[in-house]
């Protein structure tokens, strides 16, 4: 009985490989040729000097532009407090996307109220340092503080009113936020 069996697979297996064999199914490939490719245009290739540039680049670094420096971060008190006229500020007050400004260079940093170290997650974009490394942000009265990963202080500032805010990083870096 077993040999029965395995002589109607294999009886059936060659039916279905010679029936699978006579398919044309496919020969309508196997005679298709491609059309050929269109040959590139070709030409003569030249070559020429470059003309000077209208205008050396500078070599020496004191001859590059400098952005002005915020002049009223130098009127902050030096002990630490907050200067005259300074509000008290609350943590949806501080809540968005700033524009910080550190040694005249730009980036953003977002501050949203999700709790995280200090106070605050905060998250800066292709800032400068000491700005790229701050992880939180917190408020205390008038005072806005920008912490690192461990908590360390990286920046002070205070409301110069009307969204801005200015201060100075650990550092003695100015530095400025602004809506």
């Amino acid at each position: 009985m077993a040999y029965l069996r395995t002589g109607l697979i294999a009886a059936f297996g060659a039916v279905l490989l010679a029936s699978g064999c006579s398919s044309t199914r496919f020969s309508s490939m196997d005679s298709a040729q491609p059309e050929p490719l269109q040959a590139s245009p070709s030409g003569t290739v030249s070559s020429s000097q470059l003309p000077p540039p209208a205008t050396p680049a500078p070599t020496d670094p004191s001859q590059f532009p400098v952005a002005p420096q915020n002049t009223q971060v130098a009127s902050l008190p030096t002990d630490g407090s907050a200067p005259v006229g300074a509000a008290d500020l609350t943590a949806s007050s501080v809540a968005g996307v700033w524009t910080a400004n550190v040694a005249g260079q730009s980036c953003k940093v977002a501050t949203p109220q999700t709790k995280f170290g200090q106070g605050y997650r905060a998250g800066p974009l292709r800032c400068p340092a000491p700005v790229d490394g701050v992880k939180s942000w917190n408020v205390a009265g008038k005072q806005l503080t920008l912490y690192d990963q461990d908590g360390g202080t990286l920046a002070r500032l205070y409301s110069s009113g009307g969204g801005k805010f200015d201060g100075q990083t650990s550092n003695g870096q100015a530095i400025s936020l602004t809506r």
